[in-house]
């Protein structure tokens, strides 16, 4: 080792005393030890990824001791409640994958009116079996257009329309009583127009006007845009616009209103970790780390998971277990599936990062498979995904308050020697009913070329054609799609009336929002009616909620083993797909509109091995015929 070297191991292990003394001043005697502790088993880490984002720049030091004290500050507001969690969660890292939670994804409006409404369902979610809430935007959003409450105005405010900050208390503590964890998104990459640091850089505020990006021209943002993909080139092309009274372009990836932050300027990041822990303070228990790919800009590159994400990332995750470490972090990385584990930590940041991660390539290739009666790319993505670090899963879900997003199968199926548009735009095609023989209703996304491919919109039941017909077939692909999520993911996601098969939304109050955004087609309002038939299995709303309740209690089986790893099985038929997950457990999945045989003994899942759970009459039994769409699921005690 160097002098020079030494001498810097010498001023970091110096600025980590003068760090800790700022965390622990005035901490409670009664947890003073505890405090330390966790200081010393944290606090190097998120030194050592602020000194890698922030350590060259001016007054560092300074900044990073009152960043600290803050800390320390919000550490001693924790109530005593979320700190026997975060102590009950220390002692098992693994908690969320033991308790084989499954969540229920829902806006708080369409769900229960607003947070109270919510409270009053958490007996309906204990019922069905959910374990993990994830409440879409109910912080104070923007006025007028929001992007679905994803264009913050406040971090520190309930939408007033929702509620106050004491019902989400409220309805955090009724949610933990029924051992159910709440989630909520943090959105990182960018604040509204109306939000006070963009007022207050509209205002002439130097300080804020750092939060964000501002060009006096176009040279350089015309030299970002050679590069940066659109998010949202049909209603929101581009990723700048112009500010009358900054004079100036603001970057703005997603919609005009919604303004990049700038985490390049270390105030940015102490600010959303105040924001974080503040709201962890008030019982939310998972964070949903939205638009995570997005949050450090370098020209010449797509400006999507550079190195410098998976830094704050990890400075974050140092920061929960520093103050915290009952929260869960989840990374919404919608991307290719090559760049998806980094979210949850590899090589340097191996087990520092995210908690839990979206396999949106799942989700994706799950409807190509359903679409062309094949399981040649779905297979292959399974065999692609790398083993998952310790402590860490992925979110499996069928479908969610966004669209099919087509673009993180390109490097999968280019790499199968397929072309992306023509293959991955005739699965669109056939979910969005353009095809003959389709049994799809689903919408297309942000594109107004019937041959580009850019997104597809559907609740689950109209992509697979349950909404009409309501049949028997019709409800095995339904159950077939919810199987595979159920049966690979560590934490599989229920989105909001699919479990009562409620159809596309075409209500005549969101006519406007659905002509803007055709996402709001898979946003409905919780179809009461349907809620009454949940138990009443001659309705197609107690069919798809009793198969949604045989799914979940497979998985408490205790030949389900959510921390093993899933592998294929070869069965030489590209219909089928078949995977194993630990020593006790396997399934099969026939993706094709005719019945398949299957060779149990070539599976090695014949004798000794009893069906745990099966979607067609006859799909388990000794003939080795898998009907249409069916699936079993099969158990060695």
């Amino acid at each position: 080792m160097s002098k020079s070297d030494v001498a810097a191991l010498s001023m970091d292990t110096s600025l980590l005393a003068r760090a800790r003394q700022c965390f622990l001043a005035e901490a409670d005697p009664a947890v003073q030890a505890e405090a330390t502790g966790r200081f010393d088993r944290h606090a190097p880490r998120l030194l050592h990824w602020l000194t890698a984002l922030y350590g060259r720049q001016p007054m560092f030091d300074a900044w990073l001791l009152s960043l600290c004290t803050t800390l320390g500050t919000l550490a001693r507001a924790r109530p005593p409640a979320l700190r026997e969690l975060d102590r009950e969660r220390e002692r098992d890292p693994d908690w969320f994958i033991h308790e084989k939670r499954v969540g229920y994804c829902a806006y708080v409006d369409r769900f229960g009116g607003d947070l109270n409404g919510v409270a009053d369902r958490v007996d309906y979610l204990e019922n069905l079996g959910v374990g993990y809430l994830h409440l879409l935007p109910f912080l104070r959003a923007r006025s007028g257009d929001s992007d679905g409450g994803f264009a913050v105005a406040s971090f520190e405010e309930v939408e007033p329309a929702l509620g106050s900050m004491g019902d989400l208390e409220r309805l955090a503590a009724r949610l933990r009583e029924a051992r159910i964890s709440l989630c909520a998104d943090l959105v990182l990459n960018h604040v509204a127009d109306q939000h006070p640091w963009a007022l207050a850089a509209t205002q002439g505020d130097q300080h804020y006007r750092s939060y964000f990006y501002l060009f006096s021209d176009r040279r350089v943002p015309n030299r970002y845009e050679q590069t940066v993909a659109q998010i949202f080139p049909q209603t929101a092309p581009g990723n700048f616009t112009h500010n009358d009274v900054l004079r100036s372009w603001v970057w703005t990836t997603f919609y005009p209103y919604q303004w990049d932050l700038n985490y390049a300027y270390p105030p940015v990041f102490a600010s959303i970790a105040s924001a974080l822990l503040q709201l962890a303070n008030r019982g939310v228990e998972i964070f949903r780390l939205d638009s995570a790919p997005f949050l450090w800009k370098r020209l010449g590159t797509s400006c999507t998971n550079l190195p410098e994400v998976h830094q704050i990332l990890s400075a974050l995750r140092a920061m929960v277990d520093l103050v915290a470490p009952g929260v869960l972090l989840k990374a919404e990385a919608i991307v290719a599936s090559t760049d998806l584990l980094p979210y949850l930590g590899v090589g340097e940041t191996l087990g520092s990062e995210c908690h839990l991660a979206y396999h949106s390539g799942l989700m994706a290739a799950s409807w190509t498979a359903l679409s062309e009666g094949r399981t040649t790319l779905l297979r292959q993505l399974l065999d692609s995904t790398p083993p998952l670090p310790a402590h860490t899963g992925w979110m499996t879900y069928v479908r969610c308050h966004d669209d099919i997003v087509w673009g993180v199968l390109r490097s999968d199926v280019e790499a199968a020697g397929d072309d992306f548009t023509q293959r991955i735009g005739a699965a669109a095609a056939f979910l969005e009913g353009r095809r003959p023989g389709s049994f799809g209703h689903g919408v297309a996304f942000q594109s107004a070329d019937g041959h580009a491919v850019h997104g597809t919109n559907g609740m689950a039941s109209a992509l697979v054609g349950l909404d009409s017909a309501g049949n028997a077939v019709a409800l095995r692909r339904f159950a077939l799609m919810y199987g595979l999520a159920f049966a690979v993911g560590t934490v599989p996601l229920l989105y909001m009336g699919d479990e009562l098969a409620q159809p596309n939304n075409e209500a005549d109050e969101d006519a406007a929002l659905i002509a803007l955004d055709s996402r709001w087609v898979q946003r409905p309002r919780l179809d009461l009616a349907r809620l009454q038939q949940q138990l009443d299995p001659s309705t197609i709303a107690g069919k798809a909620n009793a198969a949604i309740k045989a799914l979940i209690a497979a998985r408490h089986d205790p030949a389900f083993d959510p921390q093993a790893s899933v592998e294929t099985l070869a069965c030489d038929n590209e219909a089928l797909l078949a995977i194993r997950r630990g020593e006790r457990f396997m399934a099969v999945f026939n993706f094709s509109d005719k019945p398949q045989s299957v060779d149990w003994s070539r599976l090695h899942a014949g004798d000794g091995w009893t069906t745990l759970l099966q979607t067609a009459d006859d799909a388990g039994d000794d003939t080795g015929m898998l009907p249409a769409w069916a699936m079993v699921w099969r158990k060695k005690p």
